[in-house]
C-alpha cells in the first residue's frame, strides 16, 4: 500500500518503540492502536481491524507499547500490561509524534484499544479532549481507566462478545460512567477474542462506522434528490 512504512518513535530515557504507520490516499483520519495484554502491533486481529478500516479511507497506526526488554519482564510478571499510566503516556507520545509527520499532520484521529489497551486509550483520550475525537474498545478492560472516565471527551464505542460475561460487566460499569456519546455493542456468539467465524468481521464493521462518522469533520454532500 502507497504511504505504508515502519516508524520508528521516541519516548526519552532511552526507550524508542516501532509502529506501522500507512495512510492511504485522501485519508479520512487516522487510528491509533494500543494493544493489550501480551500482544504487540504484530496482533493478527488488531492487523485484520486495520486492514479493514484502510479499505474504508482511514490510515492506522500500529505500535508497540513495550520494548523487548519491558516484554520479557511483563511475559513473567504481567505487571507492565497493567501500568495504564505508562501505556497511556505512550499513546499520547505517539499521537504528538504522528500530529508531525506529514502524511499525517492534518488528520482527525481516532484510538482502537483492545484488553487493557483499552484503558491506556481512554486515558490518553481524556488527557487530549481536543485532539481526539473517537475511541473504540475491542474485548476491553475500559473499567481500569475508571479515574479518568468522566473527563473522556470522544465519542466511544465499547465492543464486547456476547459470551465475555465478566468483561460484559465491567464493560457495563465503564458506559456508565462516561459522560460523552457512546455505545455498547455486543457481538453475538462472540468470545473474548472474538475468534468465532464472522465475529472479527463484525468487530471491523462497527469500528469503521464510528470512526468514518466520528473522524470525517464534514460528511460528503448528497447528490440533488438523494436522502440525507
Amino acid at each position: 500500500m502507497a504511504g505504508e512504512r515502519t516508524v520508528h518513535i521516541g519516548f526519552g530515557a532511552g526507550v524508542e518503540l516501532a509502529g506501522d504507520l500507512a495512510v492511504p490516499a485522501s485519508a479520512l483520519g487516522l487510528v491509533l492502536f494500543a494493544h493489550g495484554t501480551g500482544s504487540s502491533r504484530h496482533s493478527r486481529r488488531n492487523q485484520a481491524v486495520a486492514a479493514a478500516l484502510r479499505d474504508r479511507g482511514l490510515a492506522t497506526l500500529l505500535l508497540d507499547l513495550l520494548t523487548k526488554g519491558e516484554e520479557a519482564v511483563d511475559l513473567f510478571s504481567g505487571e507492565l500490561r497493567f501500568d495504564i499510566d505508562l501505556l497511556a503516556d505512550r499513546v499520547v507520545t505517539a499521537t504528538v509524534w504522528a500530529a508531525e509527520q506529514a502524511p499525517a499532520r492534518a488528520l482527525p484521529v481516532g484510538y482502537f484499544g483492545a484488553s487493557t489497551g483499552a484503558a491506556a486509550a481512554l486515558v490518553a483520550a481524556a488527557r487530549q479532549p481536543t485532539r481526539v475525537a473517537a475511541v473504540v474498545s475491542r474485548g476491553g478492560r475500559p473499567d481500569l481507566a475508571e479515574p479518568w472516565l468522566a473527563d473522556v471527551a470522544a465519542p466511544t464505542l465499547l465492543i464486547v462478545g456476547e459470551r465475555d460475561e465478566t468483561v460484559i460487566e465491567l464493560n457495563q460499569l465503564a458506559y456508565d460512567k462516561l459522560c460523552v456519546e457512546r455505545r455498547l455493542e455486543i457481538v453475538p456468539g462472540a468470545t473474548h477474542l472474538f475468534e468465532e467465524p464472522g465475529a472479527l468481521e463484525h468487530v471491523a464493521r462497527l469500528a469503521g462506522d464510528w470512526f468514518t462518522r466520528h473522524l470525517t469533520p464534514h460528511p460528503p454532500p448528497t447528490a440533488p434528490g438523494e436522502p440525507r
